[in-house]
């Protein structure tokens, strides 16, 4: 047992006052925590939901296997299999927990993580289906449906045994359903959500307010009932929200439902600021010590967990001065344990105007976030771009340094925090890069390596989403039409279920919200199937073995060993394809870049095609490779998919070298690469 884990008392703290104690005890006895790395950019991140993972039991469950998936997508029908039912579970808690991930490290070593990414796994209100994490109801305690405080600590403890990092999801900007409005004269059990926004500075209970000075709040039981508008009254952990200091009404905007994104960015009291997040209660972060509270609980992780990094969710919806303090006084701390590179993610939602707003102001004494998570619309032209649709350029003109927007942090690839997939899609449809590729394609398990391989490959910090590597696409195109009612593709609510199938495939979700939590944790709901992969249940997919997987591992290794590709500078490559001159190709053509440093040149290759092979002269450094240069390939994901039996064009220890003729650039002629293929060259050194 190390020493952090005495830190971990038998109860959550239940003020921030004790907490503050725990990490005075942490410094005091100068525990020992595991270092941060030196530069994030050598890291490969995961992102995953706890509750969608692993339960810790896959390995009694059967593989969904490809053949079997091939199956079912060939299927018109299938009239045993109740769609409505597997739908409805996508909104309910499957049953994923801390201590599953752990039992997946093995998996997660060998596909090429080195930091997982985890959801967030702070206790949720009791009755609600909050199953994502981002309802929090005690800042300061995990829910007991992910596991227990020392569950964390094991986990991080484990992968910090493998050399990996683990990175919390964590909320700042709101808590949970944890209150409910009261208009004037209505008992406590009347109280509602989402009324109408009151702008700056009015909100409800001001007691300069026409209308709104007799309203109060009410706290709500584990029921999710307004019982009592008095702090005083609420004694139990399942009651109101935790620790005792956030209980404080002035803690809270209280200005109802508004807009979420209307405002200017400059403006600290801008609606998308103040407004509550649905049934999400903002927090007023300039008011008081709020902040540091909020501060002080996620110090509190650190300590307890040696959590190394964290992702910080709605970042856009807080004002600048907060996001820049809390980022500030996280550091401050982290390094007064030893991590001295603590990572700090911010969801800029918004698009890239936003994200350069916030990179931009934030750069002061180092006190910053470290990097924005990339889901403006550099996503959606990824998507494109890996399926074939758009040009390589359009992808890669976004790292132009002297774009007025996040282009100029994206070519600084330490902020930059590259993804594919996630679990919401802000921009684009709510379903995964895989789904929407014909079904009858044979690169439909296996093209999303196409952008992951720019992902790993291009400037910045890459972080694959969990079934990514395993292709996941939900049902079949031919049985979509039998959840379109259920939201698919939607923006509504549960949209987003679709994004969040079940690595793990359950049999049944955990017992109904409605019942008592330990009911939950103990508990199937028999007349739902689980929310597995692929419209199924009772069947994982943790395939070592699956086509995405087996290529995305062999990129992943080529990635750890070459520094090059990882830090070097970026440059995307012209190409002459046959009947023209050295150019950008059009869209479903080569993307070819080089990353270059000092006197090294490496080169990646994808072909985005889907159906045919492609191949094209690409043009190198004409001073770092000249003509007679040799380059060797690194990887080839054709040759990793087939193994020894490969036959195929450019196999790994291979080389090719730069040619071309007195009134030529020097060139590398690469040839025949499969349908959804990626190549890597790194120059070989002289000696």
């Amino acid at each position: 047992m190390s020493a952090i884990h005495n830190l971990i008392l038998t109860s959550a703290p239940g003020t921030i006052q004790t907490s503050r104690s725990i990490l005075d005890r942490a410094r005091r006895e100068r525990l020992s925590y595991y270092r941060s790395p030196g530069d994030w950019q050598d890291q490969v991140l995961y992102f995953l939901l706890p509750d969608r993972f692993n339960d810790g039991k896959s390995d009694s469950r059967p593989l969904l296997t490809r053949p079997e998936i091939v199956a079912l997508r060939s299927e018109a029908e299938r009239p045993e299999w109740n769609w409505h039912n597997w739908a409805e579970s996508g909104k309910r808690w499957q049953g994923g927990t801390i201590w599953g991930i752990e039992q997946q490290l093995d998996y997660l070593e060998g596909l090429g993580i080195t930091a997982l990414w985890v959801g967030p796994v702070l206790k949720q209100r009791a009755r609600l289906n909050t199953y994502h994490g981002y309802g929090i109801q005690d800042f300061l305690e995990v829910d007991p449906r992910f596991g227990t405080r020392e569950d964390l600590l094991a986990l991080t403890q484990a992968a910090h045994g493998r050399s990996m990092y683990i990175i919390l999801d964590i909320i700042l900007n709101h808590g949970g359903d944890c209150w409910g409005y009261v208009p004037c004269g209505s008992p406590p059990a009347d109280c509602q959500n989402e009324p109408e926004y009151k702008h700056w500075p009015d909100y409800y209970g001001n007691p300069q307010g026409v209308d709104t000075r007799d309203w109060c709040i009410a706290w709500r039981d584990e029921d999710q009932q307004g019982f009592t508008t008095l702090a005083a009254d609420i004694r139990l952990r399942e009651q109101g929200i935790w620790p005792r200091e956030l209980q404080d009404p002035s803690r809270y905007t209280r200005a109802g439902m508004g807009d979420l994104g209307k405002g200017a960015k400059e403006d600290d009291h801008a609606e998308f600021r103040r407004t509550d997040f649905f049934a999400l209660k903002d927090f007023a972060l300039d008011v008081g010590s709020t902040l540091n509270f909020l501060a002080d609980c996620y110090k509190y992780w650190i300590a307890i967990a040696d959590i190394d990094g964290f992702r910080i969710d709605t970042v856009k919806h807080m004002d600048l001065e907060s996001a820049r303090n809390f980022a500030g006084a996280i550091r401050e701390f982290a390094e007064s344990v030893g991590k001295r590179n603590f990572l700090l993610i911010s969801e800029i939602a918004g698009g890239d105007d936003y994200q350069d707003y916030y990179l931009d102001h934030m750069s002061i004494l180092r006190r910053n976030m470290t990097a924005a998570l990339d889901i403006g619309g550099a996503k959606t032209t990824l998507t494109a771009v890996g399926k074939g649709l758009e040009p390589g350029s359009s992808y890669f003109n976004g790292f132009n340094q002297y774009d007025e927007g996040f282009g100029s942090h994206r070519n600084d690839g330490a902020r930059h925090v590259s993804i594919l997939d996630d679990h919401d899609h802000i921009f684009g449809e709510k379903v995964r890069f895989s789904s929407e590729i014909p079904d009858d394609y044979a690169v439909k398990n296996y093209q999303v390596v196409v952008p992951t391989a720019i992902q790993l490959f291009t400037l910045g910090i890459p972080c694959i989403y969990y079934g990514t590597e395993q292709a996941f696409a939900g049902p079949a195109q031919s049985q979509i039409q039998y959840v379109l009612a259920e939201g698919w593709k939607d923006g509504g609510n549960f949209g987003d279920r679709y994004l969040r199938e079940a690595m793990f495939g359950p049999e049944h979700p955990r017992a109904l919200h409605h019942k008592p939590l330990a009911e939950q944790i103990q508990e199937l709901d028999q007349s739902l199937p689980g929310f597995g992969p692929f419209g199924t249940s009772g069947k994982h997919c943790f395939d070592t073995e699956s086509p995405a997987y087996v290529r995305l591992a062999a990129l992943c290794q080529v990635r750890k060993e070459y520094l090059v590709l990882r830090v070097g500078r970026q440059y995307q490559r012209q190409i002459r394809l046959p009947h023209t001159w050295f150019e950008f190709p059009g869209a479903g053509e080569l993307v070819a870049w080089s990353r270059i440093l000092d006197s090294i040149e490496a080169v990646g290759v994808v072909n985005p095609n889907g159906n045919y092979f492609r191949g094209g002269d690409i043009l190198v450094d004409s001073e770092i490779s000249p003509r007679g240069t040799v380059f060797e390939v690194v990887a080839n994901t054709a040759q990793a998919a087939t193994g020894g039996g490969y036959g195929g064009s450019h196999p790994v220890g291979t080389t090719v070298t730069v040619v071309g003729q007195s009134d030529e650039p020097g060139y590398l002629a690469i040839r025949d690469i499969p349908p959804c293929e990626v190549l890597v060259l790194v120059k070989r050194l002289e000696g």
